[in-house]
């Protein structure tokens, strides 16, 4: 048992040291992003499904609350949580509609909308991220594996290189936690940090 413990661990941080070595430079464009986004008025709306409808929802927690420090509200909707919603949607127009449905009522020019897929190809995800962008949405991907269907749709994808569902699920929450630390020292640099942070 002490092996499968000590394997996973080494996998995971396999994992982390790719996300650095490849992935920097995009993070740090997709805090740009986002900064000029809420600059700009607009809103983050932001979709997944299973784990990542939970790191969707976790994502939207942040922004809204705060991460680690004391500042105002921002603008996030996670597209994952109003079960009458979903549940109708799916039943009268198909779960590949779930998404698509809710980028159609709210969604603006401007608003960044961005996807989260373990595979790179959820349906309904890269449906809704194909709608944002004919309607002026800036896109983001959040995916694994070799980026899948979504990644030529999106202006920016975060492919966290691995196989494995659960490495690139460890590698999007740690991308989750670097985008709203960084973003919060990019708006609000000089307001108070909260020790221990975060919205849990």
């Amino acid at each position: 048992m002490h092996g499968n413990i000590i394997s996973q661990l080494r996998a995971h941080c396999q994992v982390m040291a790719a996300v650095e070595r490849e992935l920097t430079p995009r993070i740090a464009e997709t805090v740009a992003l986002l900064a000029e986004t809420f600059r700009g008025g607009n809103k983050l709306l932001i979709m997944g499904n299973g784990g990542s409808a939970a790191d969707a929802q976790h994502l939207a927690a942040e922004i809204v609350g705060r991460f680690k420090m004391e500042r105002r509200a921002l603008p996030a909707i996670a597209l994952t949580t109003d079960s009458s919603i979903l549940t109708a949607l799916g039943n009268d127009y198909g779960f590949d509609a779930v998404f698509t449905r809710q980028i159609e009522a709210l969604a603006l020019p401007g608003d960044l909308v961005l996807g989260i897929s373990t595979s790179g190809s959820s349906p309904n995800v890269a449906a809704a991220l194909k709608l944002a962008r004919s309607l002026g949405c800036r896109t983001v991907g959040l995916l694994g594996r070799d980026g899948g269907t979504i990644a030529p749709l999106v202006e920016l994808s975060l492919i966290v290189p691995s196989r494995e569902t659960p490495r690139i699920q460890e590698g999007h929450i740690t991308i989750i936690h670097i985008l709203c630390d960084l973003l919060e020292q990019e708006l609000f640099g000089d307001a108070l940090s909260i020790p221990g942070g975060c919205c849990g």
